[in-house]
């Protein structure tokens, strides 16, 4: 791959992700990461910043407003006075669900026009697949640091 063809991929992910953004409903992309990985099983802010890679103060204000919107609670954890889980709600649940039909509805708009679009939403998944293990062998590299 040429280092033009990477410069167009990149840029047609970016003009990708405003597409999502535009579509995602009352979730801003934000809300909708950190909604999709509570989801997923990641129960700790902490957790959740570290797979976004981002500040965990970046993280409390974006739970927070999930929690306000009534998408998440915090629960404590057993025997860890300090620590607190996430959960989604069901109107989490309803929210990701709207966002996500939406966000694919949009997208599957947009590859109508891709002249391989099967290949498109394979190298896709693929990914996601590469994004979730390249951030778990960052978070293993810190834990062992």
């Amino acid at each position: 791959m040429s280092d033009t063809e990477l410069r167009r991929a990149v840029r047609g992910l970016a003009f990708a992700a405003r597409k999502l953004e535009r579509s995602a409903g009352d979730l801003t992309l934000a809300q909708y990461r950190v909604l999709a990985l509570v989801a997923a099983g990641d129960e700790r802010s902490s957790h959740v910043a570290e797979r976004l890679a981002v500040a965990k103060p970046t993280i409390t204000a974006v739970v927070d407003g999930l929690v306000e919107r009534g998408c998440l609670t915090r629960e404590a954890v057993a025997g860890d006075r300090r620590s607190q889980r996430l959960v989604v709600t069901p109107a989490g649940e309803a929210a990701l669900e709207a966002a996500e039909t939406a966000m694919a509805t949009a997208i599957d708009e947009v590859l109508d026009d891709a002249a391989r679009r099967d290949e498109v939403v394979t190298a896709l998944v693929d990914l996601d697949g590469a994004l979730t293990q390249y951030y778990t062998r960052r978070i293993q590299a810190r834990v062992r640091a």
